[in-house]
This record gives C-alpha cells, structure tokens and sequence, in this order.
C-alpha cells in the first residue's frame, strides 16, 4: 500500500534558485519550439506538413503545463500564477492568455469528518460552475461526468477512501454550459492521527487540448502513413507498367533485318533522382509490316500511374497507327485528337520519324519537340522541324512532315526534353550544344550502343529533376 499523507505534515517548499532555472530553460525551448511551429507550412494536401505541425502543437502544450507546474513549485501555491509572476510574461507563455492559464489546474478538498467541501476558484472555472452554487459533494461528482466514465471515477474513490490507494485518472465531464471537458485526476486520502481516513484530497488538470493535440499527431501520423503506402502502391504500378509498356530489347536492334541501309538502333531510359518521379517518357523502335523502321521518343506531364498509363495509352496508338501505314504527320494529328478527348487531360510531346532503308529517307514529324540531332562526318546539327504544337494544347491542329536523306555512317539522336535540364549553369540551348559537342565521339564510335553510353556519361551523372529517354540508331553501309 502506499504511504498515505498526513494532516499534520509540513509542505516543503523547493530550492527557488534551481526552479528558477527550470523556468528559464522552459521558457527558452518553448520559444524555439514555438519558432518551429510557425514556421511549418501547412497544405491541405501536405499529410507530412499537418504532422509536423501537430507535432509541435503538441509540444508547446505540454512545455505550457510544465511552465505552469513549475510556476506553482516556485510559488507554493495551490493555483497556478504567471510563470515570473507578472501578467506579461505570462500572456507569452500562453497564447490564450492568463485566464487561460489559471482555469488549467484546480483543487478540492472532501472533509469526509464534517461534510465540508472546499474547492479552489480555478476549479468552479474547470467546471462551469458558480461559486454560489457551491462546491459538489464527492457522491454529487459523478453527475457532471459521461455515464461510461463514471463506474471510473467511482472505482477510483471508493479504492482510494477504503484502500488508501491514490487516485489517479482521467474523465470527462459535461460543464454546466454543455461543453465537453477531459479531465485528469490526482489524490490522496489524508489519515488523522489514528490512522483513519479525515479527508481527501484531489488536484484536477484540465488535459483537453493536450489530448486534442495528441489525437491530432495520432490522427496526422495515420493520415501520412496511409498516404505513403497510397504513393509506394502507385509506385509500384507505375513501374511495372512503364516496364510492360517499353520495349524489351536491350543493347542493340537492328532494323530491319538482313537489309542494307538498315539501322543499328540503341536507346536507354534515365530515371529521374527522385525514385518516385515515375514519368510518362517513352521511346519506341520498331520494323513495319512494308519493310521500314518507326523511331520515337515522348513525353507526356505529370508523374505516377496516371502519366505511365497515359503513356501506355499513346504508344499503344502510335504503334497501331504506324503500323497501319499512317504517315508521320497525319500520326500526329490522330495523336492530338486522342489526347484532347482522354479521360485524363494532359499535354505532351512527341517525335516520330519512319525510315526508308532503300531510300535512305527520314520522314518525320514532331508536336512541341526538341527536333532531332543529325551527326555526319565529326559534326552535328539540329534537323530544321515542321510545324508542331503540343499534344493536347490545340483542337484539329495541322502538324506538317518533313523528310532528310541520310548517309552511311550518320548518327541519329533522338531524345526527350529533360535529357538536357535548364539549370542556373546550364540553359535548355546550352544542353543541346553539350550533346552536339559528342560528334566527334560518335563518329568514332563502333555502335549505336557505344554513342548511348557517351551521352548517359555525359548527361546521367548528378541530380536529375525528371526522368528523360535517349535513342539513337546509326545508318549501316
């Protein structure tokens, strides 16, 4: 059983020097935390924002109550005072203010010898309750309380009264204004000299807004955690379907087969820095049915399974079309039309060129497109592109065609718009002159695999924003 108090037992109030300090450092951290706090940008879309953001409501809670505790150690008075004892200081330790502070913790006292019952001031304000009204006796208390919190409180006095056990618990109580208030409950019993129980004694702690704050880190904490297995689930989609999507060929591919003039074709997928920026970028190649070859790259915005599905959905197109012999500009228009009436609104760009390996005939065709680089003899240039808009930016939009011979041994570049990202350093110009400065390299080089390799050496190095597609075929003899 534990030790009881006893009526005639002196208070022994703390050292004021070393609560001072506590105060002082209470203070300090309350300020920084409170710092923090306003600092924590909240979105309504933000889990991890509204998170942080309890989480300090949470904390300037509970360094307010310890304020406040140790105001009253410092004081040695049942109610609460101002934490240096003026109203000022006070008011800054507590947004709400001093009357909200003094109405946190109250006292009572049951005199179980003469009935008489004594209540602190800030008590009747805990409760609602005038003072004219008078102070509840301790069988009275459980009315102000929820019907299934009050087998609580009357387990924990009779345990307390009987047994000498102290009470400690928390409930909740209706106050005479109909406001629901949580309350947290200490006490002891007080023995007479013989030992028999003369009174009880109890502290009351209004925890309201503490546990209002602790279910809103829970509730935030939960919100986030089942938003982030929402995002690794998507992730998960979007990459099985991008891998389901993008061709399966690795290294190179010849095309078409067993023809001279056919192309060695090698292209390769950068992933942006961040894993979860899956995008809608594709790259295609592909022999058709009349014995060319159908080269792409696109690009369509936004990220996750909606950009990858709509990806899914423009290739699936593309590759039909082109196979059903459509030229490369109509494509394009066929392409615009599809965009605009998807459930899922988007923009994107595209380039898709079809090879004539007899005639060595590019035909091509591009929507808001970075045109493709065209390397001969050590040096490169940008193909001169028709007209283009956006996919999806303009209903019945023309897009032309334009066609350019190519010759053994050139190199082909086609690549998405993020493969050269605008930087502080670097603009989207300057990444196009980087990967015209390979030319050199790539007429060195043995194999449209080998000119891929320098340009992921060149550009797949360091923190890339979003993730971007490279494909290059070379023009065999």
């Amino acid at each position: 059983m534990p030790s009881h108090l006893f009526a005639d037992r002196p208070a022994q109030p703390p050292e004021p020097g070393s609560v001072d300090a506590l105060i002082s450092q209470t203070r300090r951290l309350r300020g920084e935390v409170d710092a923090v706090r306003r600092d924590t940008v909240v979105d309504e879309d933000d889990a991890q924002g509204r998170w942080q953001r309890a989480l300090c409501d949470l904390a300037v809670h509970q360094l307010d109550d310890l304020g406040r505790h140790l105001g009253q150690l410092k004081e040695g008075l049942p109610a609460v005072p101002a934490l240096d004892g003026t109203a000022e200081d006070a008011a800054e330790a507590d947004p709400a203010g001093p009357e909200a502070q003094q109405t946190r913790i109250g006292s009572a006292e049951w005199d179980l010898l003469t009935d008489e019952v004594n209540w602190s001031e800030e008590l009747f304000q805990i409760f609602g309750r005038s003072p004219e009204a008078g102070p509840l006796p301790l069988d009275e208390l459980g009315s102000t309380l929820f019907s299934e919190d009050q087998p609580l409180l009357t387990s924990m006095v009779t345990a307390c009264l009987v047994d000498g056990k102290p009470i400690d618990g928390e409930f909740r109580i209706v106050r005479a204004d109909g406001r629901v208030r949580t309350l947290h409950m200490r006490g002891e019993p007080v023995l007479d000299s013989d030992g028999c129980t003369a009174s009880m004694w109890a502290v009351f702690r209004d925890v309201s807004e503490l546990r209002r704050s602790q279910r809103a880190v829970r509730e935030s904490g939960d919100s986030l955690q089942r938003r982030r297995e929402i995002a690794q689930t998507e992730h998960r989609l979007a990459v099985e379907l991008q891998e389901a999507v993008l061709p399966p060929w690795r290294g190179s591919l010849r095309l078409p087969h067993h023809t001279t003039g056919a192309l060695d074709v090698a292209a390769h997928y950068l992933p942006a820095a961040t894993s979860a920026l899956i995008g809608g970028d594709w790259y295609d190649a592909l022999e058709l049915p009349d014995g060319r070859s159908l080269l792409t790259v696109g690009d369509l915005t936004g990220h996750g399974v909606t950009a990858t599905s709509g990806m899914a959905m423009m290739l699936g197109a593309l590759r039909g079309m082109a196979m059903a012999g459509i030229d490369p500009g109509p494509l394009m228009g066929w392409l615009n039309q599809l965009l605009e009436t998807s459930a899922q609104p988007a923009l994107g760009s595209a380039v898709c060129c079809r090879y004539d390996p007899a005639r060595r005939v590019l035909s091509w065709a591009q929507a808001g497109h970075p045109a493709p680089l065209l390397f001969r003899g050590g040096s490169g240039r940008a193909l001169r592109p028709p007209e283009g808009v956006l996919l999806g930016a303009t209903s019945g939009a023309a897009y032309g065609q334009a066609e350019e011979r190519l010759e053994p041994g050139d190199v082909l570049v086609l690549h998405t718009d993020a493969l050269t990202p605008r930087s502080i350093e670097f603009g989207r110009a300057d990444g196009a002159e980087r990967l015209l400065s390979l030319a050199p390299r790539f007429s060195a080089a043995r194999s449209a695999q080998d000119c891929v390799r320098m340009v992921v050496e060149e550009f797949g190095v360091g923190e890339r924003e979003d993730d971007a597609c490279v494909l290059v075929a070379r023009v065999g003899g």
